[in-house]
């Protein structure tokens, strides 16, 4: 049997940091329809929330998404993993739970053996039901490079949708997992990231963002985005821009995955972390002295990234902890929302 071709060697991008630019999406969808012309649609295109919300009932909102992309690891369990967590986690977002999902699958298969692709599909039946919900049906083609992810159908109570338009001024701000997800992926790409260093990046993308919908039943937790393609600062400009408020986030308090600096340093940053930045570095403040590599860390794609979650500041520590408590070590208070035209200040 012939030799198998890397995975990620038949992408010219990978995970979270294949999607279109910040600044191109927004084009795109600017002459979107807006959602008042559909009452139900509580959460259409507007506030660049994780997925759509329709309400069918005074007790039931129905939440809709969809997420894939190529590979960023080698392993075809892994990246079904990885891509079905990502995908769930919109639902989780926005608050609710997940009833259902659909797989959304692109292969070469002039190029990958069947064995493979059952993996990926696997990875991803993994991942679903670990969340408690089927993979009910799918989508399949052959195409020039390897694709994968799910559309996912969930549920939440209308009092416990969170978007990102309903932060407060004053809110202390969490982020629940590390970053450096995309330092890693460059790092996988180029052959360089040693056993352990994938396995971590692993684990934190193959962990579900089920607390999210716990934290929604809180009332003092406000807003809740999930940070993946466009780094913290991209996803926190999303919350920014649709609470028309100011964060204000701490440069030393942002927790990291264990050799992203030294790995962002060395130099190993994606494309997507620099067209991020080309694509909203006029609305963030950066402090005086900032490296590259530091700026790096701040607009590095997350594939299957933490939630942002924006709370009544008298509750960060209880919240905080809470979301120790459900799998997250690495989860800290990273800022705060202020008063002030929409943006960030890094300091």
């Amino acid at each position: 049997m012939k030799d198998l071709p890397r995975l990620t060697s038949l992408a010219h991008g990978g995970g979270c940091g294949c999607k279109l630019a910040p600044s191109v999406l927004r084009e795109l969808l600017a002459n979107q329809p807006v959602a008042q012309a559909f009452p139900q649609l509580l959460v259409g295109t507007e506030t660049s929330d994780d997925a759509a919300v329709w309400q069918v009932d005074d007790n039931t909102c129905v939440i809709a998404t969809t997420d894939f992309f190529m590979p960023m690891v080698d392993d075809p369990r892994a990246f079904g993993r990885i891509a079905a967590t990502n995908a769930i986690s919109d639902i989780y977002a926005m608050g609710g739970r997940p009833i259902m999902a659909l797989a959304i699958l692109g292969m070469p298969i002039d190029k990958l053996a069947p064995a493979q692709i059952r993996d990926i599909l696997e990875g991803g039946r993994e991942i679903c039901l670990q969340a408690g919900i089927p993979v009910a049906g799918g989508h399949s083609i052959d195409s020039p490079e390897p694709i994968y992810g799910l559309a996912v159908i969930g549920l939440c109570h209308p009092s416990e949708l969170r978007r990102n338009a309903d932060a407060r001024a004053g809110d202390t701000l969490i982020l629940t997992k590390g970053l450096g997800v995309g330092i890693y992926s460059a790092a996988i790409k180029k052959g360089v990231l040693d056993a352990a260093g994938v396995a971590e990046m692993i684990a934190s993308a193959t962990t579900l963002n089920q607390v999210g919908a716990d934290l929604a039943k809180r009332e003092d937790v406000h807003a809740i985005t999930d940070v993946t393609g466009f780094g913290i600062l991209g996803h926190g400009l999303e919350i920014a821009r649709g609470a028309g408020l100011r964060l204000r986030l701490k440069l030393a308090e942002l927790p990291l995955l264990s050799r992203a600096a030294e790995l962002a340093e060395a130099g190993f940053v994606t494309g997507a972390s620099n067209r991020n930045w080309a694509a909203y570095g006029a609305e963030v403040t950066l402090p005086e002295g900032l490296t590259p590599w530091q700026q790096a860390l701040l607009t590095d794609p997350q594939t299957s990234g933490g939630l942002l979650v924006a709370c009544a500041p008298g509750s960060a520590d209880e919240v905080l902890a809470m979301v120790r408590a459900a799998g997250f070590p690495l989860a800290a208070i990273i800022g705060q929302t202020e008063e002030g035209p929409a943006g960030i200040v890094v300091e």
